[in-house]
């Protein structure tokens, strides 16, 4: 758990950080606020119309002015019909709006980290804070404080009402509200710790389902089925035996508020009882405090809710600021900014044309999160045009350069050179423009063929879409897909095999003419006979461009114009393939293991 989350306590610190974000409805807040607090009064006056009737016309016998009576109730029941209206849309409203605007910048926000930050941080945890932390202080700024104002104001104006009709009683009765509060404060603090032990489990629970139906080919063929029953039921049982003693307590709640409504009806009906006997109070007035006895407790019981919830989504508020207060390990300087624009709002007319000369200078790295180097004082010239393969064991470190040159992380010490400028002297859309990726996991975006393709090249045509499909041996892709250019590929490419998506991702960097191209183990995910395709048209693609392989098969690399050799992090050889294999060192230790693992595939 981040440590963001560590030892919240119970108070407001988070309300004034939320500030920012409301003040641009802050006049629909504000109306909100006193249409709600205007509505609990008339709400609170009915009681008095009820005191009207009895007293005026049932005890008076009469009907003398029942007409301006009965137009003023229908009146006031109009009157606050068009103010609920008016409020509920405009707390709905305040809640969207604030919703979107949250999600918007967390969102926005998020574009803008390094990778490091995903490395460190869960896609649940990043999700969780998008979207449920948004949602929860969008409900807090409208609907719960709504809830915290009407049930203040009908609280308020009950306790004037009857101050003002018969301060004795209500003194009487006054008395047993701070002992109901007491009450309700403590099983409204065990409900919130049993309501969230629930969410807990029921996380968990949603795990284990998850991963039945996504592993249910490893469980079957580990023959783990029993493992995984007895812990989904474990889940299950504990989900059971907590909500038990949630839906207990509940019970004890519900019945303590009910005991205490009656109580206080039972203080009322017998004081006041003893009043009207006596001649000192009439019976309407009876039934207003009869009235309001009953209901008096309701808002004390929301409002500790109310307030429950608001210490809870403390939580909440804090885990979203601390988000959009990350700063990026990799940022552009406000010099970079105002000459090249940034992300959002790049200024095209002053980029200059990248060439694909690299050079690293004295250049050691480690990664934000670990402790020791994994490049130390590492210099490397690429001049443009040239193809560089990086070879190496699983894990051994190939990723960091490629990583580095994307400016994905910046050189901990030294400098990324491109045509000779430093990288940092420009913007990181300037070099992203320039470089095609395509990752030994491929990723495609929910839509179609098509939509993908034009991540590369907003503007490509279906000419030029296919074109590069053709490049890459993915027509075959398409042949077998109804639709087309404008088939669905699913959500992150399901409606697709592994190797389908890889050449999909292949087309989409072609598409964008990159003057830097990456491999990383593209061909991996490929079947020999199309890596084959793919490898005579990699040799027309890279020509006349700066490439970067990270090879899966060293058969592959051969004809590159510099082999670098990655071990635990290092580079240890660099060279021609012939110039390593003649030195009998690592690189051709690998290249001959490989060598004779493809030709027992062969036989």
């Amino acid at each position: 758990m981040p440590k963001a989350e560590e030892n919240v306590k119970l108070r407001f610190f988070g309300i004034p950080k939320l500030l920012p974000y409301v003040r641009p409805y802050r006049r629909m807040i504000l109306l909100m606020i006193a249409l709600g607090g205007l509505s609990s009064a008339i709400d609170a006056l009915y009681p008095l119309f009820n005191r009207y009737a009895l007293d005026h016309f049932v005890g008076g016998r009469t009907l003398t002015g029942l007409i301006p009576f009965v137009a003023g109730y229908v009146a006031l029941v109009l009157g606050q019909t068009v103010i609920n209206y008016k409020s509920t849309y405009d707390c709905g409203k305040v809640e969207m709006y604030v919703n979107r605007d949250l999600r918007n910048l967390s969102f926005d926000h998020l574009q803008t980290l390094s990778f490091s930050y995903y490395n460190q941080n869960s896609v649940g945890y990043i999700h969780a804070r998008v979207m449920s932390d948004t949602g929860l202080i969008g409900d807090l700024v409208s609907w719960r404080m709504m809830n915290f104002i009407w049930n203040g104001s009908y609280l308020l104006g009950i306790l004037v009402v009857m101050l003002l009709i018969d301060a004795g009683l209500a003194m009487r009765i006054l008395l047993l509200v701070p002992v109901a509060a007491v009450l309700m404060t403590w099983f409204q603090k065990k409900l919130l710790g049993f309501n969230r032990r629930i969410r807990e489990i029921n996380s968990r629970i949603t795990g284990d389902y998850n991963e039945g139906i996504t592993g249910s080919r490893t469980i079957k063929v580990l023959g783990v089925e029993k493992k995984m029953i007895r812990d989904f039921k474990d889940d299950t049982g504990e989900m059971y035996h907590t909500s038990i003693r949630e839906a207990h307590f509940s019970a004890l709640f519900i019945s303590l508020v009910t005991m205490m409504s009656s109580l206080v009806l039972s203080l009322v009906l017998w004081r006041g009882g003893l009043l009207t006997r006596e001649g000192l109070m009439r019976i309407g007035t009876l039934s207003v405090f009869m009235s309001y006895a009953l209901e008096m407790l309701e808002p004390v019981q929301n409002i500790i809710e109310t307030l429950s919830a608001v210490f809870a989504i403390q939580v909440n508020i804090e885990r979203f600021t601390k988000l959009l207060a990350v700063e990026s390990d990799v940022a552009d300087t406000p010099e970079v900014i105002e000459r090249y624009g940034d992300s959002f709002h790049p200024r095209k007319e002053n980029w200059e044309e990248l060439y694909g000369d690299i050079e690293f200078r004295d250049v050691s790295f480690r990664y934000p999160d670990g402790d020791e180097f994994v490049l130390r004082h590492f210099d490397l010239t690429v001049p443009k045009g040239r193809n560089v393969a990086i070879v190496g064991e699983t894990g051994a470190g190939k990723s960091t350069l490629v990583n580095l040159l994307c400016r994905f992380y910046e050189p901990t010490e030294g400098k990324l050179l491109i045509d000779g400028r430093d990288a940092r002297e420009r913007s990181q859309l300037w070099l992203h423009s320039h470089i095609g990726y395509v990752l030994q996991t491929p990723h495609l975006f929910s839509g179609t063929v098509r939509d993908n393709l034009r991540y590369g090249k907003p503007d490509a045509t279906d000419e030029e879409i296919l074109q590069a499909l053709r490049l890459v041996s993915a027509e075959q892709v398409l042949n077998r897909m109804e639709d087309g250019l404008d088939s669905e590929v699913g959500e992150g490419g399901e409606l697709l095999s592994t190797g389908e998506k890889q050449l999909l991702s292949f087309a989409r960097a072609i598409l964008a003419d990159p003057r830097i191209l990456v491999l990383d183990e593209a061909t991996s995910s490929i079947d020999t006979v199309t890596e084959k395709a793919i490898q005579n048209a990699i040799s027309t693609v890279i020509e006349g461009r700066t490439s970067f392989i990270i090879a899966h098969r060293l058969s592959t690399i051969v004809n590159a114009d510099l082999i670098l050799v990655v071990r635990d992090g290092k580079i240890i050889e660099r060279g021609k393939h012939a110039e390593l294999m003649r030195q009998k060192g690592y690189y051709r230790q690998l290249y001959e293991q490989q060598l004779i693992i493809e030709n027992e595939e062969a036989f």
